[in-house]
């Protein structure tokens, strides 16, 4: 390990990438359909499904698809994102992270302080939009309720949704952000310098031999 240039270290497994990109694709077809269906000046981007009958039709399966695929996902990462005394205060030092400061901002693990929030947020998320969704799915469930019960879910889905949506961009926005992290999910790999300057005890395990995947 004396020459960096020379090797790679493997962050994500590839059924670790296909399961992020099966949650990825699924949430662009959600979002578009989802609002398609939340407002008429939208309603044209029901092409993408085939027309309206078959996105109204197709937006719930897909929901359960992205569902699934994301708790699959998170099961597998479960052990990496429980906070830590070290994350609290990673949170604490956010102004200065914001300013790329790393004076005063501790060392972190496999995932920062701010990853494992955006971790538990998503899952609430989730949650809550498979809920909503059960709730207002006409064909299967929604007799099942009364009205004012599919109303207020319909709200609540475009609530979570919406959420959904900014979470989604926060994740996008720091993985272009801190360079190097869009490599991890597209060839599974990261350098050992951005091992070092992102998650130092991460690396510190990986240099030890730990089991890190």
């Amino acid at each position: 390990m004396s020459d960096p240039k020379k090797y790679t270290i493997v962050r994500y497994t590839p059924s670790q990438r296909i399961n992020h990109w099966i949650i990825a694709i699924s949430f662009v077809l959600l979002a578009v359909s989802g609002l398609a269906l939340f407002h008429p000046a939208f309603f044209w981007m029901t092409n993408l499904l085939g027309g309206g009958p078959w996105t109204r039709i197709l937006h719930p399966f897909i929901g359960v698809v992205m569902f699934v695929s994301f708790f699959a996902f998170a099961i597998r990462l479960w052990r990496f994102n429980k906070i830590t005394k070290k994350d609290r205060e990673w949170l604490a030092a956010m102004p200065k992270v914001l300013k790329n400061q790393s004076e005063g901002v501790p060392d972190t693990d496999r995932y920062n302080g701010g990853q494992k929030v955006l971790f538990y947020a998503l899952i609430i998320l989730m949650l809550g939009l498979m809920a909503s969704g059960i709730v207002m799915w006409r064909e299967y469930f929604s007799h099942l309720f009364s009205i004012d019960m599919v109303r207020l879910a319909s709200l609540l889905h475009a609530f979570f949704a919406f959420l959904l949506i900014c979470a989604i961009i926060v994740h996008v926005y720091a993985g272009i952000w801190v360079k190097g992290s869009m490599r991890a999910m597209t060839r599974g790999t990261v350098s050992p310098g951005w091992a070092w300057k992102n998650h130092r005890d991460w690396y510190r395990k990986i240099v030890r031999g730990s089991n890190a995947k």
